[in-house]
């Protein structure tokens, strides 16, 4: 009997029911995710790891989220050969940009070995932050390197300056960010000088006009470097400057060479303001490339250049606080010991010093 029209045929049964599975199993297998590993299997990634991973993560998320919105970007080789004002060099930035400015005490990037004792991998050896307000003066925060921070993971506290030697300008870049208590995403900006870039910078304008405070004389044989320097007026070059940024006043330590930091500073803005050095400006931004490490292009940094440089009030320094950290160890003579009776061992706090706490609801910034 033929089945009714509104009935719908029975579909047939295949052939080889264990063939078809096997062919579903293998379409789902081609199109199916591989299971992923536990995180509690993964192996630890190193801090140099994560400050690789941070300084890439953020030279392309703050490049990306500023770039048209803070500036409008100009062809750095379109220059005018009228330029006779700092103003003239670029489009100045639309809100005040932060600078973390690292110069290392090795001789050139990714060098193995510093220029310091003890020996080993680049240190910060200077560190600051710029502010380059398009509508106020210039600013800049000293950072002493020889501040105590205490890294995640690690017992002993390290100075500031070493935090680079773990992480680089990444890991550098947060440790600021926290003890100065900014908002991310600043610092916009980063700035990395070997000891090599100074000199030529300082070559490139001609020298500075500076008077160093006192008579600089140091001698260090294992290093094979000197320094010998008069004081009073007079036009340095290059590796004069480094003699200057370099030496340590006994009496004042790390202190002293904030001071004269501040002299080379003011010299080199007042020669990069004269209109004469004006148009040099993007051929020195070009001879430094791959002399430098940053995440600022070209045209940001004449942008910047442009607005630090039009303001004719002198830069506004400041420098964090210290205060001297206490001494955990009881004098000899309570021991009842003698120095002589101890086997010389350095401790792992020394020369460090205490960051003071910005009081509650002071800025680091005057007039911010």
């Amino acid at each position: 009997m033929p089945p009714r029209r509104d009935q719908s045929p029975t579909p047939s049964t295949p052939a080889n029911p264990t063939r078809s599975r096997r062919r579903r199993r293998s379409r789902r297998q081609r199109f199916a995710l591989p299971s992923l590993p536990s995180l509690a299997s993964l192996p630890r990634p190193s801090l140099q790891d994560l400050g690789r991973a941070g300084l890439l993560l953020l030279g392309s998320v703050i490049g990306g989220s500023l770039l048209g919105l803070v500036w409008r970007n100009p062809d750095p080789g379109s220059l005018s050969s009228t330029v006779t004002s700092a103003a003239g060099l670029a489009v100045k930035p639309s809100r005040p940009i932060t600078v973390l400015l690292i110069g290392l005490d090795a001789e050139s990037l990714g060098e193995g070995a510093n220029q310091a004792a003890p020996a080993g991998r680049a240190n910060a050896d200077a560190l600051m932050l710029v502010r380059v307000n398009p509508k106020g003066p210039l600013q800049v925060l000293n950072l002493p390197i020889e501040a105590a921070v205490t890294l995640p993971g690690e017992s002993h506290p390290i100075g500031l300056g070493g935090v680079y030697q773990r992480g680089g300008a990444a890991l550098t870049a947060e440790v600021v960010r926290e003890l100065t208590g900014l908002e991310p995403p600043r610092p916009d900006r980063y700035l990395v000088l070997s000891r090599s870039a100074m000199r030529r910078i300082v070559d490139a304008v001609g020298g500075l006009e500076i008077s160093p405070p006192r008579v600089m004389r140091y001698r260090d044989k294992a290093q094979k470097y000197s320094i010998d320097l008069q004081s009073g007026l007079q036009r340095l070059d290059g590796r004069q400057v480094e003699q200057l940024l370099r030496f340590r006043d006994p009496g004042l330590g790390e202190s002293s060479r904030r001071r004269d930091h501040q002299l080379v500073q003011t010299g080199l803005r007042e020669r990069f303001g004269r209109p004469d050095q004006l148009l040099l400006l993007p051929d020195l931004l070009r001879s430094l490339q791959g002399q430098v490490e940053t995440n600022l292009t070209a045209a940001e940094s004449l942008s910047l250049l442009a607005a630090g440089l039009d303001d004719p009030r002198p830069i506004q320094f400041a420098t964090l606080p210290l205060r001297r950290p206490p001494n955990p160890e009881p004098p000899l003579e309570d021991l009842g010991l003698d120095a002589a009776d101890l086997k010389a061992k350095p401790s792992p706090t020394a020369g460090l010093w205490q960051l003071e706490p910005l009081p509650p609801g002071k800025a680091i910034w005057a007039g911010s």
